[in-house]
């Protein structure tokens, strides 16, 4: 089985009902504040830190003359007999699940190539802050490397959480890093390079990932899906010197065989050269990052045990490299999909699409879905509408979209509606197939157009994340580079007290 190249692990996190300043062998201490009528008070855990280190934290603090907005620090270096050297004074804001995400972030930046550091911030909030500060830490901690002499930074190796008890919020705790691992996994698959990262080696990861969690896993390789009619899957891997698979994951709920099926379709395009209707040489750079879909799907399928989904769920990742070859797909060539619809392929780097037809169209063929969603990095245009920070979605319901945009918020992952305008279902006709997948624009209302038709009459959204698929720069939770979009909003719907509730309207 080919690997990864040796990986910087997450924070390990410990809760401590201790004092912070009775703690040994910390290097950093982070304490919040907050900004009220202009001037900074103090919070949690801060009483008796002051003599302990012999510092008038709050007259520091005033003098800094900071906002209090959530995830702003103010650094102390201190030097004590402790080992202590780091002291982080961090902004709260008005103390939302945002404003404890942000916090945990900035102390995870400001605690890098620290050995540990024990913080009372969510301390301040409730079992839901706690979630948020430990989701931030992870993800503002995140890095990829595959250095020769290692990564250039590393991670903070242990977080105590001072001040909570184990009895009180270890639930919390354990939902924090279940929700912050998904997130920490599918930004690492898709920060992988591809050539590590081809079709085999995603359905690999997803074997092991299946073994690790108790899920059940089939893989279909180049051979079956052409007897079984995936033309779209076919069609855009077959210029690839790797063959296309499709990777099917299914999680069962203890005692739950018949408990209603929702079905994750996620793009897996290990890479995306455009095929013959290639890309600019810069359109390219970041195309290792086009099965973020795919990577999203197996983070959501490995974390919902853990989180104690109440459903079954199945998830499949269509999975392929367009590639530049002799037998790639041709403009004006037409593919048959699954379940027979076809469709003229008038632009080769518009495949994203093509690959998720097919198995949308496997999923209401065979699988009895209550609800289907799909995601993917699909187009361009989705991040033109929308810049890098909020992702785009589509879906034939009110109801679904309705539960999908109220967990996208609460999971620090927004999302934005747009329309399945029937207006432009016109420019998606063609002279030889049953449409073509080159509509033109708007881009991303007509490439959601396209896929509904696989939809059927089964609840369906679509996920285009195209936009918000690579963060520019570092941003609270988010590192620069490939950002795994997705896997937070789709598990805190999924594990909801009622996931399907109102869904139909």
């Amino acid at each position: 089985m080919a690997v990864l190249p040796a990986q910087v692990a997450p924070p390990a996190f410990a809760l401590s009902s201790l004092r912070p300043h009775d703690l040994t062998g910390i290097e950093a201490l982070a304490l919040p504040f907050t900004v009220v009528d202009g001037k900074p008070v103090l919070g949690a855990g801060t009483a008796g830190v002051d003599t302990a280190l012999g510092l008038d934290l709050a007259a520091l603090l005033d003098s800094r003359r900071p906002t209090g907005k959530g995830g702003e620090v103010v650094s102390v270096p201190v030097g004590t007999g402790t080992g202590l050297r780091l002291v982080l004074l961090v902004g709260l804001g008005a103390g939302t699940a945002t404003d404890h995400r942000r916090a945990g972030a900035a102390v995870a930046r400001a605690a890098f190539d620290h050995e540990s550091v024990a913080t009372t911030v969510p301390a301040e909030g409730d079992a839901q802050a706690l979630t948020a500060y430990v989701v931030g830490t992870m993800l503002g901690s995140f890095v990829f490397h595959w250095r020769s002499e290692g990564p250039e930074r590393r991670p903070v190796r242990r977080v105590v959480l001072a001040g909570l008890s184990a009895d009180d919020h270890a639930a919390a705790l354990e939902r924090g890093l279940a929700l912050g691992g998904a997130g920490w996994r599918s930004r690492m698959l898709a920060t992988v390079p591809s050539n590590l990262k081809s079709p085999q080696w995603l359905a690999e990861q997803a074997e092991q990932l299946a073994e690790e969690q108790g899920l059940a896993c089939e893989v279909w390789d180049e051979v079956t899906l052409a007897e079984r009619g995936f033309g779209g899957v076919i069609g855009v891997g077959q210029g690839s010197a790797t063959p296309p698979r499709l990777i099917r994951l299914d999680y069962t709920p203890p005692g739950g065989r018949k408990a209603p099926r929702v079905v994750l379709v996620g793009k897996g395009i290990t890479f995306d050269s455009g095929g013959l209707s290639i890309k600019p040489a810069e359109g390219m750079a970041t195309m290792k990052r086009d099965m973020t879909g795919g990577a999203v799907v197996m983070a959501v399928m490995g974390a919902l045990g853990t989180l104690g989904c109440g459903l079954r769920v199945t998830g499949l990742i269509p999975t392929a490299e367009n590639a530049v070859g002799g037998s790639s797909l041709r403009p004006g060539d037409v593919v048959t999909h699954y379940g027979g619809r076809t469709s003229e392929v008038l632009n080769t780097d518009a495949e994203g699409r093509l690959v998720l037809a097919d198995a949308m169209a496997y999923a209401v063929d065979r699988l009895d879905p209550a609800v289907l969603v799909d995601v993917a990095t699909l187009t361009g245009a989705m991040k033109v509408a929308l810049g890098q920070w909020v992702g785009g979605y589509f879906a034939n319901r009110d109801g679904l979209a309705e539960v999908l945009a109220d967990a996208a918020a609460a999971a620090g992952e927004p999302l934005w509606r747009l329309p399945l305008e029937p207006d432009y279902e016109d420019t998606l006709s063609s002279q030889v197939a049953d449409a073509n997948n080159s509509p033109g624009g708007p881009g991303a209302i007509t490439a959601a157009l396209f896929l509904q038709h696989f939809a059927g009459e089964v609840p369906w959204a679509h996920l285009d994340i195209a936009s918000a698929g690579d963060a520019p720069a570092e941003s609270f939770e988010w590192t620069k580079g490939p950002t795994g979009f997705g896997s937070r909003a789709l598990l805190t719907w999924l594990t909801g007290s009622d996931p399907l509730a109102g869904i139909a309207d």
